[in-house]
């Protein structure tokens, strides 16, 4: 019997969370980790009939979402952000693959969308990720962000399309490049990275230049040179970040 979970984390995702579940159940179950919200999402998402765990740390989105898989029952595993919407065509999709069952894990199409205008170009789109395996046969990494899906198997493509309501605003976005910079930072200080002011710099240049000219972002007009700039500034910040990380470290660790 081919039953499908829907695993999602969550921490303060009120503003997301109801279309998220509705998007996914048509599953056999919806499991929903959340991190300790302080707004409404547990609520909400219990009342649409998720199963919803609550945890009292965050070790970071890749150990989170092994831990929501973990808590998975079904055959089939498809990993959701609070963020994303699961269309009707992408679920259709979905349930065919699973019938066929010709690959262990398949990838899908995400678009995202940046201040209210889904981007066509900028290295947004098209952007596919794997995102449903059949369970046991592939588990996420242990990054803090930026986690990536280890299968063991072959990955097939599913058409239809993952809605990603990535950045709502111009709030959202600072929220977000602040949040992820220093999670980033983090990650590359535990790897051995070196930091300077001029590769945080050269980082932020080669971030513009990549999204707006080398993926075309100028053909997503005015937004398109927002997120250019909004993708230099994150990377500016992260190792710009890693620097101030190392100088305190050695500051502590001095004579």
């Amino acid at each position: 019997m081919n039953r499908l979970s829907i695993i999602i984390v969550a921490k303060n995702e009120a503003i997301h969370i109801t279309e998220c579940v509705r998007s996914a159940q048509f599953a056999d179950e919806v499991v929903v980790l959340d991190s300790g919200s302080t707004d409404d999402t547990v609520e909400l998402a219990r009342s649409l009939g998720a199963r919803v765990v609550v945890t009292p740390d965050w070790p970071g989105f890749g150990p989170q979402k092994n831990r929501a898989l973990d808590l998975a029952q079904g055959d089939w595993v498809f990993s959701l952000d609070a963020d994303e919407r699961i269309t009707p065509d992408l679920a259709a999709q979905i349930r065919q693959a699973m019938r066929s069952a010709a690959h262990a894990a398949y990838s899908v199409n995400r678009r995202s969308s940046y201040c209210g205008q889904y981007m066509a170009h900028s290295g947004w789109y098209p952007d596919r990720i794997v995102r449903l395996w059949r369970r046991g046969q592939a588990r996420f990494s242990d990054d803090l962000v930026h986690e990536r899906l280890l299968v063991d198997g072959s990955v097939g493509r599913l058409g239809g399309e993952l809605l990603h309501e990535s950045m709502r605003d111009f709030e959202s976005v600072l929220a977000k490049v602040d949040r992820y910079s220093t999670a980033a930072a983090r990650a590359l200080q535990r790897r051995g990275v070196k930091g300077s002011f001029a590769k945080a710099l050269g980082h932020g240049l080669w971030a513009f230049v990549r999204t707006y000219l080398l993926r075309r972002g100028f053909l997503d007009g005015r937004l398109g040179l927002a997120l250019a700039i909004s993708n230099a500034e994150g990377t500016y910040y992260r190792y710009l970040k890693l620097w101030l990380l190392q100088r305190a470290a050695a500051r502590t660790t001095g004579p």
